[in-house]
């Protein structure tokens, strides 16, 4: 699974998708290329974390515990 700290996370990777279509996962591995290469961990781990929601939100069927 995923851990995404807050709202904001999940409201950047539907941006993604709504913006980048398919292409949302190379742009979220991009953005944290960069803030690696930048020395930013903080914003380097909310990419990678947004690249992992994306996944699931790629998903056609839910995933874990459904309430």
């Amino acid at each position: 699974m995923f851990y995404i700290a807050d709202r904001s996370g999940i409201e950047q990777a539907t941006e993604l998708l709504r913006d980048f279509g398919d292409a949302a996962f190379a742009e979220a591995a991009s953005r944290a290329v960069r803030y690696r290469e930048l020395g930013n961990a903080i914003r380097f781990c909310e990419w990678r974390q947004i690249e992992r929601v994306l996944v699931v939100l790629a998903q056609s069927s839910a995933v874990g515990t459904v309430h």
